[in-house]
């Protein structure tokens, strides 16, 4: 009869224990024994919440010691020469070194994995020799049977997949790569069927991107050769984010089983299912449940749906599962009971969404009756929700409806501002800035626990923090940076913090998700209709502004990467959602501008990772995501000068929607991917301020002078130095004070040899 599955779990421990581990070993507060044996214990954890929850095929594997993309690499004996790799088992060091860097090696690249806010560690191949170091799913297989009797569903990153998010390889070489990783994949496969694994979940989001028919091809050759290897063993083929284009070649692969995104990709997956019907010697898994959102399923929709799929694929040969891995969710919303109760219960996370899934499976088997007081709670929390006056703001509604009354373009061109600005700022050549944070030290996050507990009054804070945005802006001084920050001291984080003081908001206690290695992130939920209340920034930018003779830029964050880094209200359509931020933002911008701050940085660094998985959506999406931008931005006078901040990837794919934002300065953070945005630029001109992250922030390496002129040189080589800003990859909340100002001390340097060189050409 219908089973249920998951996909993966979160890896971060009900109490962010892994994070916490993580860290402990880093700082060596911990050994590497008791840091496996820590980490041991969060991953058996959740394979036994899972399996308390009833899920018949539990994932096993989909554990990691910092990401899942650098856990394949390593398997295959993958790692760059740099890293002074001598064979066989990869040591711990050098697994991190590739995460995080160390003094003799920069970092492998990291970026977005598809669409989310979760980052991988992007495999290097150009120089690496293939050998498989370690079977990692059989040992995950092993210690789950072991250790608490579950026989798991390995899980793996397909070959296609793993090599399309990889680097140091040209497009003709594909081929040749296939066929150096095929063989470890078959050794893998072999290794796991002579154990007894029943089922394998290989992972291939990229069949919901846009592949050509000789991508298709090429699978095809590859999933043949491993049916051929270990014939035996039942792959599920697992797709998710979105639909797949070339559904008749994927569901005619030699795989037992098929996971498609009921979800993400529903309409189009539905069609083709209906249109082609699916084969009767293979296993539908069936992503109903949402694996990217917070939010209650409509169960009776669901129930329907998969009635409509039992129509074509009979429920026995149908698993109920989640759209994707949970671990892009909380753990569960047991501790939120600081939350509003009507909120509380509309919400779901991983634990939540798996007592979801066990419930559709019971209704299917037994009938709705028998899970009826179970759906009508359901239905109720979320009509109750629904129902809400926060959700209901006849304001907000009509100002988003009359939308082309809003000014959403710059009064003049840029050149007529570059001129205004020039004259009012009378910044040297290649200006050196920061992006906008400073360290958060054990310090400043203890002074906010203080105060949120009660146990500092405001003042107290509001003292506190003062002291920390002047001992930054003295140390900005003695440095000799040109443009300063206040440093966000009093925020934790660079959505929350906005979050908080909008209408339209709520904050879980315990809500965090993992964005990349240690670093976890508890997203705002977006739930009602969002509404300035009063200005949010302003107090602590004026106030630096006062300490300096030089300029302080207000830091905002902008509407996409708020609507991006959320968890987003499910009942209107995100464009909307856009437009109700970025209008309580311009109010923001506005106020700032009226207290005197004529620099304002509103940072957009998650605009590409909203990007469809379908080129053909992203014309749709970029329009409205540029226009949010614009207009959070353009009611102000030609002399203020607005800045934005991105993330990097694949730059040149979005270039005219970069162009097309019309912010004055846009800095990219480019560190580890820093030749190929340079290359990007040799065929798309850039004709705005612009400045390339000249150190990687995410790494506690201080560069030298040396590399960073490099870098610089390489950029300058292509762009304008006339308009070529010299800042720092990102924030550095994460960074020590130390290497901060070491960092910070050689790129000013570095700027200094910089300036006299191209000093002539401008």
């Amino acid at each position: 009869m219908i089973k249920s599955g998951n996909l993966g779990y979160p890896r971060i421990g009900k109490n962010r224990e892994w994070k916490k581990a993580l860290e402990a070993f880093w700082s060596g507060k911990l050994d590497e024994k008791s840091f496996l044996e820590q980490l041991a214990e969060i991953r058996l954890d959740g394979l036994k919440r899972q399996r308390e929850k009833g899920i018949d095929r539990i994932p096993v594997g989909d554990f990691t010691l910092y990401d899942h993309m650098l856990d394949t690499a390593v398997m295959f004996g993958l790692v760059p020469k740099r890293f002074d790799y001598k064979g066989g088992a990869v040591p711990l060091s050098v697994y991190y070194a590739m995460a995080r860097g160390d003094r003799e090696a920069t970092a492998c690249e990291m970026t977005k994995w598809f669409n989310t806010n979760y980052h991988y560690i992007v495999p290097e191949l150009a120089d690496a020799a293939p050998a498989l170091t370690e079977n990692r799913p059989l040992s995950a297989y092993r210690e789950a049977k072991e250790k608490l009797g579950i026989a798991g569903k390995p899980v793996m990153v397909g070959l296609y997949t793993f090599l399309k998010l990889s680097k140091g390889y040209e497009p003709e070489q594909l081929g040749a790569w296939i066929d150096r990783l095929l063989p470890l994949y078959v050794q893998v496969f072999k290794e796991l069927e002579a154990e007894g694994v029943e089922w394998v979940q290989v992972d291939e989001p990229i069949l919901a991107t846009s592949l050509t028919a000789e991508d298709m091809k090429r699978v095809s050759a590859v999933y043949e050769a491993l049916a051929q290897a270990a014939p035996r063993l039942k792959v599920m083929l697992q797709t998710y984010f979105e639909a797949v284009d070339h559904y008749e070649a994927v569901i005619s692969l030699p795989v037992r089983g098929i996971g498609l995104d009921f979800v993400h990709g529903s309409e189009q997956n539905l069609r083709s299912l209906t249109a082609f019907g699916f084969p009767e010697d293979k296993v539908l898994g069936a992503g109903v449940i949402d694996g990217r959102n917070i939010w209650r399923a409509d169960l009776d929709a669901k129930l329907e749906l998969l009635a409509q799929l039992s129509a074509v694929v009979p429920y026995e040969r149908m698993i109920v599962q989640p759209s994707c891995s949970l671990l892009h969710v909380p753990v569960t919303t047991e501790p939120e009971n600081k939350l509003d109760p009507v909120l509380k219960a509309a919400l779901a996370f991983a634990d939540e969404k798996l007592d979801e899934l066990a419930l559709l499976v019971k209704a299917v088997k037994e009938g709705k009756a028998a899970v009826a007081e179970e759906l009508t709670a359901s239905r109720e929390a979320r009509e109750a929700l629904q129902q809400s006056p926060l959700r209901n703001r006849p304001s907000v509604q009509e100002t988003v409806a009359r939308l082309d009354a809003h000014p959403s373009r710059r009064a003049s061109s840029f050149e007529t501002r570059r001129k205004v600005q020039q004259q009012r700022w009378q910044l040297p050549l290649l200006p050196t800035t920061t992006i906008g944070s400073f360290p958060q030290t054990p310090e400043v996050r203890q002074a906010r626990l203080k105060w949120r507990k009660g146990e500092w009054s405001n003042e107290q804070y509001e003292t506190f923090i003062r002291e920390q945005i002047k001992t930054w802006i003295e140390l900005q001084e003695e440095l000799g940076l040109d443009v300063f920050v206040h440093g966000e001291f009093e925020r934790t984080d660079m959505v929350e913090f906005f979050g908080e003081k909008l209408d339209g908001f709520a904050f879980t206690s315990n809500g965090w998700v993992q964005s990349y290695g240690s670093r976890c992130v508890k997203p705002p939920v977006i739930y009602g209709d969002v509404a300035f209340v009063k200005p949010m920034t302003v107090a602590e930018t004026v106030y630096a502004q006062s300490l300096a003779n030089k300029p302080v830029k207000g830091m905002l964050t902008g509407p996409i990467t708020i609507l991006n880094w959320s968890f987003v209200r499910d009942d209107m359509p995100r464009e909307q959602v856009a437009y109700q931020i970025a209008l309580a933002l311009r109010s923001e911008v506005e106020a700032l501008e009226a207290a005197g701050i004529g620099m304002i940085q509103v940072d957009e660094p998650a605009l590409r990772e909203g990007l469809p998985l379908k080129r053909d959506k992203w014309a749709d999406y970029l329009d409205w995501a540029v226009r949010a931008f614009r207009l959070s931005t353009s009611t102000v006078k030609d002399e203020t000068q607005i800045h934005t901040h991105m993330c990097y990837s694949e730059f040149h794919d979005i270039i005219d929607a970069i162009r097309a934002l019309d912010a004055d300065v846009i800095s990219i953070e480019t560190s580890r991917s820093h030749g190929e945005l340079i290359e990007s630029f040799e065929n798309n001109t850039y004709d705005k301020g612009i400045g390339l992250g000249v150190y990687d922030i995410h790494s506690p390496r201080v560069p030298s002078v040396e590399e960073m002129v490099a870098m610089i040189d390489r950029a300058l080589r292509v762009l304008d130095p006339a308009l070529f800003w010299i800042n720092p990859d990102c924030g550095l909340k994460t960074r020590k004070q130390e290497e901060t100002v070491a960092s910070l001390r050689n790129m000013v340097e570095a700027t200094k040899i910089a300036r006299e060189k191209y000093a002539v050409k401008c």
